[in-house]
């Protein structure tokens, strides 16, 4: 009796350390999860409640509601405040709904807020080593050395490989119309923009636009479609900073950065390491290449003087190959999701439809019914157009900075901590009335007027200051060739089973895309009526 009593004691002694041990594991987790909820409190700013773990993203970290909704949200919730707090974790976010403050951390005070903070370590994942992810002196001296490939002359030599992915996307609208006209706008632009991608970038004739089931397309698929992992390695990544690396190398995915440096590494072999005056991006990259190093001043380090240090670094071939897959992956998803808005749009407007129809035709008559980069810059109500989808729908619908080191902004008297995460809420903004007159209208001739007095940073879809999209007019020129093919030869009209108001995908986050597609009914122009 005893003995059972010693072993009873023990068992209970036993269970109790355990209870303990769980005990101070939760509330060590508790304390670890809540450090900062009282940071935005403590600066006199106001914020949405936190939750421990979480935050107060709970929503968009398990996919709920992508960052536009999310930021549009609290933009409008809170309509007095120039700027909302948040926590993603217990990392600090603010939500900047004040124009002169949004000009000033993404152009006036860029030096303390130039990372995006959207990257991971590409030492890990290559794919990271592209302009739009890395920060500080790698994104300044890829920036440095990539923005020459982007200038009107370059883009004119590229236009001719535009015209030809135009003109099959002519021919594959006639397959569709000779099928009763029905068809999801959003794959079919989708299809153009492989097909882009295919000859301007790589350099070869993918024929992505007549195969639904292409590599290409699969690819660029599979790069934006929301799946588990997906989310688990984003989530993760931001509620746990301190684990990072550790999680970064058990969640990464390699094969799609993978995929695509096969595919570079063949046609650089194929050209022989040099540029064969095919004026695509390969060909820009190889020229680039053949440079040697990039030197230029440092954003991240000065000397005692504060004057900037000379930084290097080499054009490589992951380096290389990572550039490639940016041009891929922002190619077929913006395109694709402005393009298709735009028709979507035009579906519901057909006096606006009319109206770009008509231009399209007479200017085209100009040159003899074809496409030219020349004819395309003249397109003045289908660029309205353009621009008013992409007021309505920017496909980047946030963006996005990090506080690089200790910074007061003035106009709030306000100072801000390294690590501190900036979120630009662009579609909010240029849906806001104070900017726009009737903001929920589809009204292109708002754009007629180049001199109006609006802020210049209510319209932004392409980003603003020294981060500003460095491929926005290539994106707009290829996006405009595209729907100027389809509306030469084509009116779009709602079918049955088009959605007025379609549904956003609530996992998409950096780039905006819609649930399930969007489906309307083309059909053939009479000649009569061009």
């Amino acid at each position: 009796m005893i003995t059972g009593s010693v072993q009873s004691s023990h068992e209970r002694c036993g269970d109790n350390m355990i209870y303990l041990v769980i005990l101070l594991v939760l509330v060590l987790l508790y304390k670890y999860t809540t450090k900062n909820h009282d940071y935005w409190e403590k600066r006199n700013v106001k914020y949405e409640k936190p939750v421990p773990i979480f935050g107060t993203d709970y929503k968009n970290v398990v996919g709920q509601k992508s960052l536009t909704e999310m930021s549009a949200e609290l933009y409008n919730k809170y309509p007095n405040e120039p700027v909302v707090g948040l926590l993603r974790g217990t990392t600090p976010e603010l939500v900047v709904r004040d124009l002169d403050v949004v000009r000033r951390i993404l152009n006036v005070d860029f030096a303390y807020f130039y990372p995006r903070g959207l990257g991971r370590n590409p030492e890990v994942e290559p794919v990271f080593y592209n302009l739009f992810h890395v920060d500080g002196d790698l994104w300044k001296l890829l920036r440095q050395r990539l923005t020459p490939t982007f200038t009107t002359a370059k883009l004119k030599n590229m236009f001719p490989l535009v015209v030809k992915c135009a003109e099959k996307l002519q021919h594959v609208g006639e397959d569709v119309v000779s099928r009763g006209g029905e068809c999801d706008v959003r794959d079919l632009m989708a299809r153009f923009a492989m097909e882009f991608i295919g000859a301007c970038g790589f350099g070869i004739q993918t024929d992505t636009i007549n195969n639904d089931h292409s590599l290409f397309k699969e690819l660029g698929n599979k790069i934006f479609r929301p799946y588990f992992r997906k989310y688990l390695m984003i989530a993760c990544y931001d509620l746990f900073p301190d684990l990072r690396i550790l999680l970064q190398k058990i969640l990464h995915e390699n094969d799609l950065i993978d995929a695509v440096t096969v595919i570079f590494k063949n046609i650089r072999e194929q050209r022989n390491y040099k540029p064969i005056g095919r004026n695509d991006f390969i060909d820009l990259l190889l020229e680039l290449e053949g440079k040697g190093k990039i030197t230029g001043e440092s954003v991240e380090k000065r000397d005692a003087n504060g004057t900037p240090e000379q930084v290097e670094m080499e054009m490589n071939f992951t380096c290389m190959a990572a550039q490639v897959f940016l041009f891929f992956a922002a190619g077929f998803e913006t395109s694709s999701s402005s393009t298709s808005f735009m028709l979507h749009q035009l579906a519901y407007h057909p006096e606006e439809q009319r109206k770009i129809q008509k231009e399209i035709d007479r200017v085209l008559n100009k040159y003899d019914n074809k496409l030219c980069y020349d004819s395309i810059s003249e397109m003045t109500a289908l660029s309205n157009g353009f621009k008013e989808a992409m007021r309505l729908f920017p496909s980047v619908g946030t963006l996005h900075r990090v506080c690089a080191r200790r910074c007061t902004i003035p106009e709030l008297n306000l100072t801000l901590d390294p690590g501190v995460k900036i979120i630009v809420p662009v579609q909010a903004i240029q849906n806001d009335e104070k900017y726009f007159d009737n903001p929920s209208q589809y009204l292109p001739d708002r754009f007629n007027d180049p001199n109006v007095g609006r802020h210049k940073y209510a319209y932004m879809p392409f980003g603003e200051g020294p981060r500003a999209c460095i491929g926005a007019r290539l994106g707009e020129m290829q996006s405009l060739a595209g729907l100027a093919a389809v509306l030469h030869k084509f009116s779009v009209e709602p079918g049955p089973r088009t959605l007025r108001y379609p549904e956003v995908n609530h996992g998409s986050n950096v780039i905006q895309s819609i649930k399930g597609g969007l489906p309307l009914k083309l059909t053939l122009r009479n000649k009569s009526n061009r």
